[in-house]
């Protein structure tokens, strides 16, 4: 069964993405909260995409395109997620191509994203795909 990728744009459809998406935030547990909380990002830019095999939602990716100083046009990855049902089935291999394919077609000249310290699997994935550690990432809480 072929694959399709397509963003979500109604509630339905960002709902559908929520499943795969708590396998890396599982803090997200309430459907309502997250579409709320994806339509307010959507307002500034943030885009959900979702990879799907017949009617079931495999990987997901959120983003944005933006613009700084230091990097030009890119899009940051806030979160790429593949099911873990389907890891090392190409999900993720094919959705990763289509946001270059995104960034090239918004005039993006490179694309961004943090992955916590832990996610060594994840890290081989995005150096397999000619990612480059470029930098540390620095937080606070408050």
């Amino acid at each position: 069964m072929p694959a399709r990728i397509w963003v979500a744009h109604t509630a339905e459809e960002i709902a559908r993405c929520l499943p795969v998406i708590r396998e890396l935030r599982p803090h997200l547990d309430d459907e309502i909260a997250f579409i709320k909380r994806i339509q307010r990002q959507q307002r500034h830019g943030y885009r959900l995409a979702a990879l799907e095999v017949g009617e079931q939602v495999r990987a997901v990716v959120g983003f944005r395109i933006s613009e700084s100083l230091a990097r030009g046009r890119h899009i940051y990855v806030d979160d790429l997620v593949v099911s873990a049902a389907d890891r090392s089935k190409g999900a993720g291999k094919r959705l990763f191509e289509w946001l270059l394919v995104e960034a090239r077609d918004n005039s993006c000249t490179q694309i961004h994203l943090d992955s916590e310290v832990k996610h060594h699997d994840t890290h081989r994935f995005f150096l397999a795909r000619k990612m480059e550690i470029t930098s540390h990432h620095f937080a606070l809480k408050l």
